[in-house]
């Protein structure tokens, strides 16, 4: 098991330990490892060793537990960077302008089967995406005891509010009729059958489980895997490829532009996850033995084998720039991607990515106007000057 480094306190000045800070009229001193202040008669003692041992109580899970969520001391320093990063990242549905796409909708621009993509689009992600908000917000969230974790992973179960609206915008905007939306995440065989597999564990542990116990820690960190790296970061992409595709050749751009940014966020949170097994792997290595690692890969290799059902049931045959195959190998490289980012191994042969295009979309910088049109690389203007959080324990 994995000691935590503690932090070194910064040395008071030799004028303040010697005696008068002339300025504040406070006496400091040290005592052992106490600071002293006196002041207007009145002393405090601060102990550094409480300091020390709170950072080195923290744990990603069966640690420290603090009431008032004070993520200070700082320990897990990436999980505080992409929960910035996601910060920065902040944007709002009802911005997008879906003028051209409720004309597209309305006429004969698109094919049956574009449309078709289009509705299974929304269809799976309205129940999808419930899915994953109600899973962090208890079973992950909950579970957490480092507060900088549960910070991050709070603003995980926002960002899923947000893309839970931007399904409600597209619906309202283009009057899809919510009977059939509805019917397609409970009719449709294959979005049934995903997120049924995805839900299987979710109930004992939102129960609440004792997590001290090596077979509970495995259930725990399976569903943080299903939810982050298996649902998440391969069950969504192959259809985020296909409404991107469209968006490409200028078809519906403005559901194209709410996609980039839910993608954009999806990258995120395949990252937080991924950084808190490898953390909870560290610290509790009973946790992954080579029995469990199989049943990870096992459990992945389930859910590339219902994403690619699904994919099928999405674009049955190929059509204008869009070819199943290359959607059913994209499924392939991100499970791999997904188990590699783990430590786990990969399952297919699949080594090129079929959408080199698609990871642009999440990554590259562009400068417009941003009164005139919103990008997918937008930020809050202060994301730029945030501080560092090493200044932050």
């Amino acid at each position: 098991m994995s000691t935590a480094t503690l932090p070194t306190l910064p040395t008071l000045p030799p004028d303040l330990i010697e005696g008068i800070d002339p300025t504040a009229e406070t006496l400091v001193r040290e005592e052992g490892n106490h600071v002293v202040y006196t002041l207007g008669g009145k002393t405090f003692r601060l102990n550094k060793d409480k300091a020390r041992e709170r950072i080195a109580g923290k744990r990603v899970i069966n640690g420290h537990r603090s009431a008032e969520l004070n993520v200070l001391p700082l320990k897990y320093h990436e999980a505080y960077r992409i929960y910035k990063q996601m910060k920065a990242n902040h944007w709002e549905p009802d911005v997008i302008d879906m003028t051209k796409d409720c004309t597209q909708w309305n006429s004969n621009a698109l094919s049956p089967k574009e449309r078709w993509i289009i509705e299974m689009g929304v269809g799976y992600f309205s129940a999808a995406e419930g899915i994953v908000g109600d899973s962090v917000l208890h079973v992950i969230e909950d579970n957490l005891s480092a507060a900088e974790l549960k910070h991050a992973s709070l603003r995980h179960i926002a960002e899923e509010s947000i893309h839970m609206d931007s399904l409600l915008h597209i619906i309202g905007s283009l009057n899809i009729d919510l009977d059939e939306v509805t019917a397609r995440f409970q009719d449709i065989p294959s979005i049934r059958r995903k997120n049924d597999f995805i839900m299987r564990s979710m109930p004992e542990l939102k129960m609440g489980i004792d997590l001290t116990k090596t077979e509970n820690k495995q259930k725990f960190t399976k569903a943080l895997f299903g939810i982050t790296q298996v649902m998440e970061g391969t069950q969504f992409y192959a259809l985020f490829a296909m409404i991107l595709s469209l968006h490409r050749q200028n078809k519906m751009t403005g559901i194209g532009q709410m996609f980039q940014y839910t993608l954009r966020d999806e990258s995120n949170h395949i990252a937080l996850g991924r950084f808190l097994i490898q953390q909870l792997v560290q610290e509790n290595p009973d946790v992954w033995t080579p029995e469990f690692r199989q049943e990870l890969v096992d459990f992945m290799k389930q859910g590339v084998e219902l994403e690619k059902e699904f994919v099928r049931d999405c674009l049955p045959e190929d059509t204008v720039g869009m070819s199943q195959r290359e959607f059913l190998d994209y499924v392939d490289y991100n499970a791999d991607r997904r188990l590699a980012g783990v430590g786990l191994p990969t399952l297919s042969k699949v080594k090129d990515n079929p959408f080199l295009w698609l990871d642009e979309v999440i990554f590259l910088k562009k400068e417009k106007n941003f009164f005139e049109t919103r990008v997918t690389e937008y930020q809050t203007s202060g994301s730029v000057t945030n501080s560092n959080e090493d200044d932050l324990i």
